[in-house]
């Protein structure tokens, strides 16, 4: 039994067609695989260090100071202690990941005051806590991706199941819910996220949940005009006719035909997602300090126009992330367009 139709193929195939598209998908996902990874790329924390004879694993193991001549019970500051003469006696050494640099570590011992401009040590600079910029704008595109994945599944769900319930029991169902879908639309989403933020704290969880209270209400209106033309068509009478329950013929006969929506507004809820927590962190009403933030560094390089390396470098990824999701959403809406030719 074939696990995709021959459908779902010719259109997989149209999008590989579509070279553009094609390519974004494969940068895109890429990166993103490699930002899952970021601890072990981008880090503060060594492989493996070499003290006094004894080998120790930083990056999985937690070990105090004290374990390194320190005082205290508390984590050992690994960038000091590299740097420290007791350290660089002859036999300790340590292997670092290929960027050496956490993107909550403050770099406060560099001459000048921060931010500072780029440098061999710290290729596109600091910030205005001496932290990494790459560092964080690396971590920071892991966060957007995760927040704007979660997001988009979480409001995929809602808008479906919304959506499909209207289009298919219709009536006086489907509009008081159309009704109801209109009264929530117009509350002021930004009022709404300061307030749950202000009560509950603005966590990644907590800005995901507020948002997809929202996301969902434009893909209920496709989902909805979808379910509305199916619900007439001759193989759903039919399962009426036989007695199938509604919720069988909703999920198992009507929702496989009327996916079209879904996966062409899926990319394009992935860069609401991300310009929505970006502009969130940019007003500061996004998730808390010090977590590694794009908008959080645009709103620094408003606030530090003397410092162009951190508005450039954080427009450069921002655009540039962007730029290939849209590229991904033609190409997935061009593949499953059905006027194009299968050839």
């Amino acid at each position: 039994m074939a696990v995709f139709s021959s459908l779902t193929l010719d259109r997989f195939s149209r999008f590989r067609k579509i070279k553009r598209a094609w390519y974004s998908f494969l940068i895109l996902s890429f990166l993103f695989v490699l930002s899952l990874f970021s601890e072990l790329i981008c880090n503060d924390r060594p492989y493996v260090l070499s003290y006094e004879g004894e080998l120790y694993f930083p990056m999985f193991q937690f070990y105090p100071e004290k374990e390194f001549g320190g005082k205290y019970l508390t984590e050992a500051d690994y960038v000091s202690l590299r740097n420290s003469d007791d350290f660089q006696k002859e036999g300790n050494w340590m292997l670092l990941p290929p960027i050496p640099h956490s993107p909550l570590h403050s770099y406060i011992d560099l001459e000048g005051s921060p931010p500072h401009p780029p440098s061999a040590e710290h290729l596109l600079g600091t910030d205005s806590s001496a932290r990494d910029v790459f560092a964080r704008l690396l971590y920071g595109f892991r966060i957007c991706m995760l927040f704007s994945l979660i997001l988009a599944v979480i409001a995929t769900g809602f808008g479906i199941l919304i959506g499909g319930v209207q289009g298919y029991f219709a009536g006086w169902l489907d509009i008081v819910m159309q009704r109801m879908i209109e009264i929530w639309s117009s509350l002021p989403f930004l009022y709404v996220v300061i307030l749950v933020g202000t009560i509950y704290s603005r966590s990644f969880m907590i800005l995901i949940l507020v948002l997809s209270l929202f996301q969902w209400i434009g893909l209920s209106y496709y989902m909805r005009g979808e379910f509305l033309k199916i619900r007439n068509l001759n193989y759903v009478k039919v399962a009426r006719t036989m007695g199938m329950p509604s919720m069988h013929i909703l999920f198992r006969q009507i929702l496989p035909n009327g996916l079209t929506p879904v996966i062409t507004l899926l990319p394009f809820q992935i860069i609401g997602g991300i310009a929505a927590l970006t502009a969130l962190d940019f007003l500061g009403f996004g998730l808390q300090p010090p977590t590694p933030s794009w908008g959080e560094l645009l709103s620094q390089g408003l606030n530090h126009l003397f410092a162009p390396w951190l508005a450039i470098s954080t427009v450069v990824c921002l655009f540039t992330t962007l730029l290939l999701a849209t590229f991904i959403g033609e190409g997935v809406r061009e593949a499953f367009d059905p006027r194009a030719s299968s050839n």
